[in-house]
């Protein structure tokens, strides 16, 4: 070089950053490497290595479930002696739980159709990839249009008298509006957690959310003539 200083070539070590790096080191000082978390990973070999973790470690628990708890079959059907009450397999539950309140053609047709469509349609339309919380732009217009979807739907909901779907749609709006009244800055942690949420958590929550109440009360709490019945009374 032309000031006369000696350099030793070395090999940068974050694969992450820069598969290749050269770097020039004098004698007299020591290199600095500043170590940073990047959002992107490579998908081979930590998302490929953390989804077969995932893999094993499901078939391990299903394996332990199927050895310590039986499942025994029940006889042979009867078409003459049709059981009371006649149910669905259980992740068929929750439909057969909104067909108690809703004809056919709405539990069955209409609304697993609109969950399709909602699953085809959602990816072409412009999604918060920063993950925003809801409240936290806009604030007055989203408040406005999220009380009259809520009191909308509780209305439909009440009219219908579909109770166990009312109940977990009043929790998750409960939590809705404390995340509008909470911010980044909240003292409480619990708080900061809500605000940071943005809409697709909350409607994947209250789907969710749904979905397990339905199906636990149709394993559990029905009965003959598809009649409230609780589980620890035979």
């Amino acid at each position: 070089m032309s000031d006369g200083k000696d350099f030793v070539t070395g090999v940068d070590s974050s694969a992450k950053r820069s598969p290749r790096r050269v770097v020039f080191v004098t004698r007299r000082t020591s290199a600095q490497v500043k170590a940073v978390d990047e959002a992107e990973v490579q998908t081979f070999p930590e998302v490929l290595f953390r989804g077969a973790v995932a893999v094993e470690l499901l078939a391990i628990a299903l394996v332990a479930v199927s050895l310590l708890f039986s499942a025994p079959l029940e006889g042979l059907a009867d078409p003459s002696h049709t059981p009371n009450p006649a149910k669905a397999p259980w992740y068929f539950l929750g439909l057969q739980e909104m067909l108690h309140y809703f004809p056919p053609v709405v539990a069955g047709v209409l609304v697993p159709g609109l969950v399709v469509m909602a699953l085809i349609v959602i990816p072409y339309f412009n999604i918060n990839v920063e993950a925003e919380g809801l409240f936290s732009k806009d604030r007055e217009r989203r408040l406005r249009v999220f009380y009259i979807v809520a009191v909308a739907l509780s209305i439909f909901l009440f009219s219908f008298h579909v109770y166990v779907a009312l109940v977990p749609t009043l929790i998750v709006v409960a939590f809705m509006v404390a995340a509008a009244q909470s911010s980044l800055q909240s003292p409480g942690s619990f708080r900061r957690y809500l605000a940071a949420k943005p809409l697709s958590y909350w409607i994947m929550t209250w789907f969710l959310f749904e979905l397990v109440v339905l199906t636990a009360v149709g394993t559990f709490f029905r009965g003959p003539g598809w009649s409230w019945v609780w589980p620890w009374r035979s």
